[in-house]
């Protein structure tokens, strides 16, 4: 049995869920921003941190079937409600773990709430796309990415003020709590199924296998950068604590930028060139971040990335979404599976790849990708 959607306004609707997509975004950029401060706390080098990050990409990868099924069965919307509540206590377990061990674990806890809310809220955005009938995943993307940058901007006050991470994390999700309260009121009844098929973790193929790589390449440098971009600049350009803080919320800021004007450039430009261009810029940025010794140059090599990668992802699923030979919600979700993919093993690869060489070095892997992106740009466009 299906159940329709009940009567809300749809303009609040949107409000609702560009509020989880920020709210989502905010409690990842503020981890981001104090990567290296945990790093510090717990003595870990490149290697080993790169190694807990596993954890969190693996908290994630298992939450995705089951955040999944609850979507089908209790709705996409009130599997977010819940979650976004639940999701700003996992931040404050980071901070009181007393070593290594018990942080992998509540990295796992973290990333199984980060990739839970993430599975659910783009279902919920896919419901009000369609009632809206012309595209807005762009710019619930564009609040993820928004709520990233605040977060991570809260990281730079908080080290500049010498806050303890525990404070600062316990500070924002009690704040974050605030907003999820409210957005939850939206009364918005999702579609729900007894099925519970695991379509997540479908892989894509045909035609849409390409679309999963551009999604993969892409969304790998967007996980390096919420998780390495303040070690980068630290370690590599002997920035404080509080200057490298700001390496995720540049990238971020420009990524907000270009994705509230992704839909004009893609009228004017095309799908295909819009990507290309997407794909040069990114790599150019990375080069840039990779031969600067200076953290302005850097910051400005991270923004450049951020432009790049901006429209990769909403165009990837709108392809999916518009697959002539595949389910619509089989093609998002085997797309997804790549995207998401990479966004999680982003971060431990480029930490193993810089324990094993250096930093720029790892960082190099990601001209590379950004290169496959410009390459295969023509993937995206919709069939005719």
């Amino acid at each position: 049995m299906i159940d329709a959607p009940a009567p809300v306004s749809i303009r609040r609707a949107w409000i609702a869920v560009a509020g989880m997509f920020a709210l989502n975004g905010a409690l990842f950029g503020i981890w981001a921003s104090r990567v290296p401060a945990i790093a510090d706390r717990h003595g870990l080098d490149h290697g080993a941190l790169g190694l807990l990050l596993l954890f969190l990409a693996g908290g994630a990868v298992c939450s995705f079937p089951l955040a999944g099924r609850a979507a089908d069965r209790f709705g996409a919307a009130a599997t977010t409600r819940v979650l976004a509540l639940v999701y700003p206590l996992g931040l404050i377990l980071l901070p009181l773990m007393p070593g290594p061990v018990s942080l992998a674990g509540a990295l796992f806890v973290f990333g199984a709430l980060h990739g839970a809310m993430d599975v659910a809220m783009n279902g919920w955005g896919a419901e009000v796309e369609r009632r809206y009938r012309r595209p807005v995943m762009s710019s619930f993307h564009a609040l993820f990415s928004l709520g990233a940058g605040l977060g991570a901007f809260s990281g730079y006050v908080a080290a500049g003020t010498e806050m303890s991470i525990l404070a600062h994390f316990a500070t924002t999700a009690a704040v974050a709590t605030v907003p999820a309260v409210l957005l939850a009121r939206v009364s918005w009844a999702s579609p729900r199924t007894a099925s519970a098929a695991g379509s997540v973790f479908a892989l894509p193929s045909g035609a849409l296998l390409l679309v999963g790589v551009v999604a993969f390449c892409a969304s790998l440098g967007e996980g390096a950068m919420a998780d390495w971009s303040a070690v980068f600049l630290r370690d590599v350009t002997g920035a404080d604590e509080s200057t490298a803080a700001l390496g995720y919320a540049a990238f971020s800021a420009a990524m907000v930028a270009v994705r509230l004007m992704g839909d004009v450039a893609i009228r004017w430009l095309g799908v295909a060139a819009t990507a290309r261009a997407g794909g040069i810029c990114a790599a150019i940025g990375a080069a840039l971040a990779v031969a600067s010794p200076g953290a302005g140059a850097v910051l400005a090599g991270f923004a450049l990335m951020g432009v790049g990668y901006a429209t990769i992802m909403p165009l990837a699923f709108s392809r999916a979404a518009n697959d002539p030979a595949i389910p619509q919600g089989r093609a998002i979700a085997s797309v997804a599976t790549l995207a998401y993919g990479g966004m999680l093993l982003g971060p431990p690869v480029i930490g193993l790849l810089a324990g094993m060489t250096s930093l720029q070095v790892s960082f190099g892997l990601l001209v590379g990708l950004a290169l496959v992106v410009a390459g295969l740009a023509g993937a995206l466009r919709r069939p005719v």
